[in-house]
């Protein structure tokens, strides 16, 4: 794996150069903690003025799932390190890409392909590590739909085999709903699938997301793993609606959800974040997802931590210290677009800025359409429930209006 012994002065013959391949909110993020330590920053996504477009040193529009595009542009570019930040990019050249050692894919081509494909990610949890999952049962055709719920049984899960958020995914309690859910299952999915997995239904007391570090111990040279405090979230069809950290948890909890995020990270390898989703009922807890960068519930902790899961992330890639210090309690609440299309404009932030310890983030995207995040609420406070108040009371100020 590629590490620098020194980093090289932006847009020279001696600059690191990184590639990121998606520059939503997240690669945004991404960038900026990448351009404060001086690397330089190619953000690459399907549409113009994309956020990292807005603070990258270079931005590019190739049409992310197709492979001879983005192999076209990495070889024009010459990236010493790629980041793929969305599930949706064309996997298969990040494999050749990696095999022809062209650049060094984070954390390598397979976790990204694994973490993205629910069925592998799931047998590798359940079938070689033993993880404990809810039952499960995949389905490609409607015949062999009925037949997984028959044997997982009611209420269960129906999500499309490709993705890493709700997308897409339907709780079902009886045999009525089948046909509805597994409609759904393709037309919400973000990327293209023949199949459905089909959990069993777990009765958690919650969910929490356990962001995981993979680098290079300093003192010892090896690699080794860190916890940040975990992450409490909820979603509203599907998407991210708030989260905050740290959530509570029983002492063997937050033991248990450390050992299952190592081993599913140290599985998958490489470094940098891991943020390991988990369902959380009593002590016990359950391996749901893994994203292998930071997720979106890591907004959080920009306001939370003394460096941020984008911080981690950067730091972990390129060997630097690690430091996952909690310096506050703290929540992060969404600013969605409802009813707008097109381009915004935004008011209220001085009201939404005037509530204690909060901040916004505006992600600067082009347009809006319904249900489109365009922004966060973050706050600080003595603790998680006052953090998550001040959040929503924050996110309630902004209003969005359409510009044309």
């Amino acid at each position: 794996m590629y590490t620098p012994d020194h980093i090289g002065t932006p847009l020279s013959a001696s600059a690191t150069r990184v590639m990121l391949l998606g520059a939503g909110e997240l690669g945004k993020e991404i960038a900026i903690s990448f351009q404060r330590l001086g690397v330089e920053v190619h953000a690459v996504d399907s549409y113009h003025d994309a956020p990292g477009h807005q603070v990258a040193h270079e931005g590019h529009v190739v049409d992310l799932s197709d492979p001879a595009a983005i192999l076209e542009l990495v070889e024009q570019v010459r990236p010493h390190l790629i980041i793929p930040e969305l599930e949706s990019v064309a996997i298969s050249v990040l494999a050749e890409i990696e095999a022809a050692e062209i650049a060094t894919v984070i954390p390598n081509a397979k976790a990204a392909e694994l973490a993205r494909d629910r069925e592998a990610i799931r047998r590798l949890a359940a079938e070689q590590l033993g993880l404990p999952t809810s039952a499960y049962a995949i389905a490609a055709e409607y015949g062999e739909l009925v037949a997984a719920v028959d044997k997982v049984g009611f209420p269960c899960v129906i999500k499309p085999v490709y993705g890493s958020s709700g997308r897409g995914q339907s709780v079902v309690d009886n045999e009525s709903e089948l046909a509805a859910a597994w409609e759904h299952a393709f037309e919400g999915a973000r990327i293209a699938a023949d199949r459905v997995i089909v959990e069993r239904f777990i009765d958690f007391d919650y969910e929490i997301t356990l962001p995981t570090v993979r680098s290079i111990d300093p003192e010892t040279g090896k690699a080794a793993t860190w916890f940040c405090e975990p992450i409490g979230h909820v979603q509203h069809d599907g998407d991210l609606a708030e989260c905050w950290q740290p959530i509570a948890m029983p002492a063997a909890a937050l033991d248990n959800a450390r050992s299952v995020a190592a081993r599913i990270s140290n599985a998958l390898g490489g470094r940098g974040v891991y943020d390991i989703e988990l369902f959380v009922a009593g002590e016990d807890v359950y391996f749901s997802a893994v994203s292998p960068r930071p997720h979106d519930t890591g907004m959080v902790t920009l306001a939370t931590q003394r460096f941020s899961e984008f911080d981690l992330h950067v730091r972990a890639i390129l060997g630097l210290p690690i430091d996952v210090t909690l310096i506050s309690p703290g929540a992060c609440s969404v600013i969605r677009a409802i009813d707008e299309e097109g381009p915004v404009t935004y008011h209220g932030l001085a009201e939404a800025l005037s509530v204690p310890e909060a901040d916004v983030r505006l992600f600067g995207k082009p347009v809006a359409y319904p249900g489109r995040r365009m922004g966060v609420a973050l706050a600080t406070a003595e603790n998680a429930e006052l953090a998550r108040e001040h959040a929503d009371t924050a996110a309630r100020a902004m209003r969005l209006e359409a510009t044309n």
